[in-house]
């Protein structure tokens, strides 16, 4: 490898082609008339960049051999938008428990432990990022804390988001005994949090019956610890009809001049008529990549993550039922509804046609197909400062 400023260019060398830039890294034979150094020098310029853009996730969620949930959800999006991800399965199924039938492992506190300590001895335990979902065990829960702790030391810019899974529409569904553990150990480190509005009410002990109540649930959340709190659904009132639900987010900055700001938005979201596992894990895993790239403009992350849930879920109820429906048509008049005609949201059932609905397999996220989405998505959703 030849890789020096004053090159021997009889020294043996290989021949590398990056495909993206065009570039050629290195040359054996030395190819007659080929500018060696200044390849060279070009070489260290992309790789300087390479190295300033590369960024790691740890992400420690669930995993499935078929479909899209947990990790499997997180970690396609974060690769396609540039970032490096390390994933550390808290389960292993045969595929998500939606389905009639699943198999698997799940993973303890104390191998969890174990794979931690295997990348700390390796000194490889450098990480920009921390993602974390559902989880059912309090010392699995409690050993994520301890890690991030111990992460945050060997980077203090480290930043964690964590998606508080606790319940929804006023139930829990995971053990009481979380709750405690999630208020007053996992959220005090979080820096990310995307609760709905059950998990948000149930952590600050407030409830949420206007927009000025959701505001003041979001301010408590920020004093727990998070600067970054995006509430991902509410039985709030859309201004839009009742075809629409209402997402809000808060995030609070320091200016170059030391002091605080914050930037408070609101969203109306179509609702969509059908059950899909892994959205809320590839909506938590999205606001982490767009928040990276628009650090101070929770809008324009907002914007682009629920575009992409739109595009990813949209083809999904598509190939659901055979059709091809192109994402911008679908919900336009729903999304951007005009004085001609009124809002309308996509209902399954009613795309199915009487007595048919989707099989779980069928509705597994079409993640791949959706890769050019991910990379750019159109926005179809508009966020309101407030």
């Amino acid at each position: 490898m030849c890789l020096r400023e004053e090159c021997n260019t009889r020294a043996p060398c290989r021949l590398v082609l990056l495909h993206d830039t065009g570039l050629l890294l290195q040359t054996s034979p030395p190819i007659p008339g080929l500018p060696h150094r200044g390849v060279v020098h070009r070489v260290r310029l992309v790789e300087q960049r390479m190295g300033d853009m590369e960024c790691r996730v740890l992400s420690i969620q669930s995993h499935v051999v078929r479909g899209y949930v947990g990790n499997k959800s997180a970690s396609f999006p974060l690769q396609v938008l540039g970032f490096e991800v390390d994933s550390i399965n808290s389960v292993q199924f045969s595929n998500h428990t939606g389905y009639a039938h699943w198999k698997g492992q799940v993973l303890t506190a104390d191998e969890l432990h174990v794979l931690y300590e295997g990348i700390k001895l390796n000194n490889v335990n450098h990480y920009d990022y921390v993602l974390t979902g559902y989880t059912r065990d309090t010392s699995f829960l409690e050993m994520v804390v301890d890690i991030v702790k111990e992460l945050k030391r060997e980077n203090p810019k480290l930043v964690y988001v964590c998606d508080p899974v606790l319940g929804d529409h006023g139930s829990m569904y995971v053990p009481e005994n979380l709750y405690p553990v999630y208020k007053n150990k996992v959220v005090p480190v979080a820096d990310i949090i995307t609760p709905n509005q059950f998990e948000a009410e149930l952590l600050t002990g407030k409830n949420i019956s206007t927009e000025k109540d959701a505001v003041e649930v979001m301010d408590l959340l920020h004093n727990m610890g998070p600067d970054t709190v995006v509430i991902t659904s509410s039985d709030l009132p859309s201004r839009l009809g009742d075809r629409f639900l209402v997402a809000l987010g808060s995030q609070r900055t320091v200016k170059p001049d030391g002091t605080r700001s914050t930037q408070r938005i609101r969203m109306e979201i179509p609702k969509v008529d059908a059950v899909f596992v892994g959205t809320g894990d590839l909506f938590a895993a999205m606001l982490l990549a767009w928040t990276h790239h628009h650090p101070n403009d929770l809008k324009t992350a907002c914007e682009k993550t629920v575009s992409v849930m739109h595009h990813v879920i949209q083809r999904t109820i598509s190939y659901a039922h055979g059709m091809s429906l192109t994402p911008a048509s679908v919900f336009r008049s729903a999304l951007r509804p005009s004085r001609r005609s009124p809002p309308v949201s996509l209902s399954v059932s009613e795309m199915a046609g009487p007595g048919r609905r989707p099989s779980p397999a069928q509705l597994e996220l079409r993640m791949v197909q959706s890769k050019a989405d991910i990379e750019n998505p159109a926005i179809v959703v508009e966020a309101t400062v407030l």
